[in-house]
């Protein structure tokens, strides 16, 4: 059996049959099948991350379609849902939300990855790429209930949509608390760094908006499909629902995250011009007694005052003065 195949199992009514191998134990679900009229038996197998001659190998044993299966082996595909004779090929994009003690302008929020589903009409294959979102959760809640697993196929995959889709909106929470913390220190000390946090979680929304909002229309159409039981349509218009108020949710944040880049960047700019000001009426302030001086400096033989007792002191209040009213008015116009 390849190294990538995570686990397989044969569900007969529910319940997880035992049986050696792959091959084997697609043969006990179709010769239960063809028993009994109306069961849904079905193999799941589940794979991460598996090289080309491995699913290949399973594009042999259940004939998905070529094209179908080199989507799945080199990933980084669009969400979507397409047919292919009698079996549904979806690929769903994966987010997870990565811990870190402080948000910096290097730091990697969203983690994003892939589940492909093969769905057929006793089988299913799922081919997940990256390290988050596994599906062991998703098959140990599903075989501790069988009345789910005896959905059959579409079970499972509406399952795992709505697993998906759950994790979307916990992800979506947790960017909100991001940005709420972030809002609320704009209008402090507002530095070059802050702004790069920002921008940071502006590209991380922006990477999970293209992971999100694609997978709306291929999941609003999936209960159309011939494939999909007409039982398991409500369910996957309830996941078609969610993910709708998802991307609603991401398009508000995404937009605020816009707005609060925004005003950061005011800010900055605002805090910039203060700062322009101050050096401005410190310069102008210094100019008087500077050009005063330059002027007594060129040391000519006629010069008023140069002469006299009290032309030092003299030269010496007009600079003050002059300095104290700049000073002044400079203040009451909110430059110093």
């Amino acid at each position: 059996m390849p190294d990538s195949i995570v686990t397989y199992g044969a569900y007969i009514e529910g319940r997880r049959a035992s049986a050696q191998g792959i091959a084997e134990s697609l043969d006990l679900v179709r010769k239960h099948n063809s028993e009994f009229e109306g069961a849904k038996a079905f193999l799941w197998v589940g794979l991460h991350e598996p090289a080309a001659p491995e699913v290949e190998w399973l594009a042999e044993v259940f004939d998905l379609h070529p094209l179908a299966v080199e989507d799945a082996v080199k990933a980084h595909q669009r969400p979507k849902v397409e047919r292919y004779g009698d079996s549904l090929f979806m690929v769903l994009k994966t987010i997870a939300y990565l811990d870190h003690d402080e948000l910096t302008a290097t730091s990697e929020i969203i983690a994003a990855g892939e589940i492909m589903v093969f769905l057929g009409a006793d089988f299913v294959v799922t081919v997940r790429h990256g390290e988050h979102c596994p599906l062991t959760e998703v098959r140990g809640r599903l075989e501790d209930q069988p009345e789910l697993l005896a959905r059959g196929p579409a079970g499972v995959l509406h399952a795992i949509a709505d697993h998906v889709v759950d994790r979307y909106l916990q992800v979506a929470d947790l960017m909100q608390m991001e940005l709420e913390e972030v809002e609320a220190t704009v209008f402090a000390d507002v530095s070059s760094r802050d702004i790069n946090r920002i921008y940071q979680l502006k590209r991380e929304m922006l990477e999970m908006k293209r992971a999100i909002t694609p997978l709306q229309s291929p999941l609003a159409a999936l209960p159309q499909r011939r494939v999909i039981p007409s039982e398991m349509r409500e369910y996957f218009r309830d996941v078609g629902d969610h993910l709708s108020r998802v991307c609603e949710q991401v398009e508000s944040s995404n937009e605020l995250c816009s707005s609060i880049l925004q005003a950061a960047l005011a800010r900055s700019n605002a805090l910039a011009n203060e700062d322009m000001r101050k050096i401005s009426s410190w310069v102008a302030i210094l100019a008087v007694p500077t050009m005063i001086a330059g002027v007594y400096g060129m040391n000519f033989d006629f010069m008023p005052e140069t002469k006299q007792v009290w032309g030092y002191p003299a030269v010496l209040a007009v600079m003050v003065t002059a300095c104290l009213l700049l000073h002044r008015g400079f203040r009451r116009n909110g430059w110093l």
